[in-house]
């Protein structure tokens, strides 16, 4: 299963969502591959800390060499799983960002290289229970990229009325894409993220979205400064805190995802 974490918006928690859900599998026993195709780069940082620049040059690494290699003589060209790294925690892999991938962005849109991704998930078929990709916060060639090489898409959400107006421009965007390039992708669901409770708004907005029909998953995701020091200690939640109520959040969450509890989107 490819599971991409895809929303326009920055700040919405993709990166937690992404390592969270990637390390709760892992430690679960599923071999687990998280891809981070962000240039900042959250998710590797999150997952093995800073990269050696000099030990690794950022147009070799992970998601940039695999990309780099696809505009180059195809007898040079390396096997995907050469790319990735492994990480401090069991089951727990990882093809990682680099600044590079800014640098080599329309050169690889403009030679369309949009279905590389796509390309290489299909060779390493079979050695990943589960792939995790953590995308940009907009919808260019690698939140494309993405979305065509996937199966299925979570879309969080952090209860924010600026969110709820670019839900709309989103989801048109997943559909169209759908449409041209993946008819095989699947919106898994909306993930509503850094919820409060006990404020009127986040309930409101909520209860909103699922009467429009959007595909609201019940497993939310509270608020929490845990987050922040899983951020800092550079260890999913999973392993930090085991135990906290976000912790248990995000395993209520990736149960119900494994089960396909994720309602589809009325059409």
């Amino acid at each position: 299963m490819h599971r991409v974490i895809f929303n326009q918006k920055g700040g919405v928690g993709k990166t937690s969502i992404t390592c969270n859900l990637a390390a709760i599998g892992a430690s679960q026993g599923l071999r687990t591959l998280v891809i981070d195709l962000d240039v900042q780069g959250n998710s590797t940082h999150y997952l093995v800390g800073e990269v050696d620049a000099e030990q690794y040059p950022a147009e070799a690494q992970g998601v940039s060499g695999l990309f780099k290699q696809t505009v180059g003589p195809r007898k040079m060209r390396r096997n995907p799983d050469s790319f990735v790294w492994e990480t401090p925690f069991e089951n727990l892999f990882l093809l990682p960002s680099s600044p590079y991938l800014a640098e080599i962005e329309k050169e690889l849109e403009a030679r369309y290289k949009i279905y590389k991704l796509r390309d290489a998930l299909a060779k390493l078929a079979g050695e990943y229970d589960r792939i995790y990709i953590d995308t940009p916060p907009n919808f260019n060639f690698y939140s494309k990229s993405a979305l065509i090489a996937a199966d299925r898409v979570l879309v969080p959400f952090d209860c924010d009325s600026f969110a709820r107006q670019s839900l709309y421009e989103l989801m048109a965007n997943i559909e169209e894409l759908q449409e041209d390039h993946n008819p095989d992708l699947a919106v898994e669901g909306i993930v509503i993220n850094q919820f409060n409770g006990q404020a009127r708004l986040p309930g409101e907005l909520v209860a909103d979205l699922t009467e429009e029909g959007f595909p609201v998953i019940d497993s939310f995701l509270n608020s929490s400064v845990k987050m922040r020091e899983s951020h800092y200690e550079m260890r999913p939640l999973i392993y930090l805190a085991p135990r906290h109520k976000l912790t248990q959040a995000y395993v209520a969450l990736h149960e119900q995802l494994e089960k396909g509890a994720g309602r589809k989107r009325r059409r």
